[in-house]
């Protein structure tokens, strides 16, 4: 398999484990809720699709889309 690179919206490489901010206000498909522009996230996880990460944010795992993120 080959490895990929994921990519922040400044072109930051993330790591497992990275923190960031979303740049974005994003609302949460079937939750109804809404993640505000300036959020911290701390300790993603890389997935198989180098666009998105894992993440939990209030409890709620999440997968976010990296370029919707800026690293710490």
């Amino acid at each position: 398999m080959d490895e990929f690179i994921v990519k922040d919206s400044n072109g930051n490489q993330l790591h497992d484990g990275d923190s960031v901010t979303v740049i974005k206000s994003l609302k949460v498909k079937g939750g109804g809720t809404i993640i505000k522009q300036g959020t911290t996230v701390k300790k993603i996880r890389l997935t198989d699709d180098p666009d998105e990460v894992d993440c939990k944010i209030d409890g709620m795992s999440i997968v976010l889309r990296s370029e919707f993120l800026r690293k710490k």
